[in-house]
């Protein structure tokens, strides 16, 4: 694998950070070797450094196409904040000179609406679309429908989850004091839970009020991260189902916060995530 001379963006929402890479008119990384690279790329000490790695790729059916890959080198559906920093770059580059944008991702075609400020991309809106919590669509093996507020034994403890999708799989659940979880012993263990076949994205949250919450975040394939896009969407709309958050809510990330309106549509919950992007710098590899 060479990729010297490979020029990329280091980018982040809230401190989940992405170096971004511009395939939009071909392929710069080879199918083959895009595993591998990501890995690379994302290594905090012998690369780049990231949460993951972003791909502007073209789209027959939106403005413009939208990959990602975690570290170990899989390939995930979507992140909301990975989208953030995504339509930053793409207005910002130039290759999608519009403030509003249809965005084609493995979980289904996104619209980002972007706010300028002197000119410059500042705050992006991001429809996230809706939920499901049918158990088989998460995908989790329970009996049950829909897991809401379920027991689930973990290691040495009992936790309520809520299981969710917005396109990826989340586990939620919400405690009284969330500077008590220790996250890295049950982050692991409830992503790699045996009834989560595909894994899950695992989130720990303090409701304040009903419009302001906390939240932690253990992601899949990533372990702890300062922000989680799609995890926070799955907690505002959870939040909203059980009755702990109003349709508004405004959710404290390690990172930042986000700000979340929950809506209905056909019967499913849906929501618009409105946050920041930041370009940190450009480079190229020697």
């Amino acid at each position: 694998m060479d990729l010297k001379g490979l020029k990329f963006s280091k980018m982040h929402g809230i401190g989940n950070d992405f170096p971004i890479i511009d395939e939009s008119k071909g392929e710069v990384i080879p199918e083959a070797e895009k595993a591998e690279a990501c890995r690379f790329l994302c290594h905090r000490n012998f690369g780049v450094g990231g949460d993951g790695v972003l791909f502007v790729v073209p789209s027959e059916v939106a403005d413009i196409g939208y990959r990602m890959f975690n570290p170990d080198g899989s390939e995930a559906e979507m992140c909301g904040n990975g989208i953030r920093c995504f339509g930053d770059f793409v207005y910002r580059k130039g290759i999608l000179k519009q403030e509003k944008m249809t965005v084609e991702t493995k979980s289904g075609i996104k619209t980002i609406e972007i706010t300028l400020e002197d000119g410059e991309p500042a705050l992006f809106k991001v429809d996230m679309g809706t939920s499901t919590f049918k158990t088989k669509e998460i995908p989790m093996i329970a009996d049950e429908d829909e897991f809401l507020n379920g027991e689930l034994e973990v290691l040495d403890e009992t936790y309520a989850v809520t299981a969710i999708s917005v396109g990826n799989p989340h586990a939620i659940i919400f405690v009284e004091d969330i500077s008590a979880v220790d996250i890295d012993k049950f982050g692991p263990a409830i992503e790699c839970h045996e009834v989560f076949p595909e894994k899950i994205n695992v989130h720990f949250v303090q409701v304040i009020s009903e419009n302001e919450g906390i939240m932690r975040t253990w992601e899949r394939g990533a372990g702890v991260t300062l922000a989680c896009g799609t995890g926070a969407t799955s907690t505002a709309i959870s939040g909203y189902k059980l009755g702990l958050f109003d349709s508004e809510v405004l959710l404290h990330l390690p990172g930042g916060d986000l700000e979340f309106n929950v809506y209905e549509k056909d019967g499913e919950l849906g929501a618009f995530m409105k946050g920041p992007a930041e370009l940190v710098f450009d480079g190229e590899i020697q």
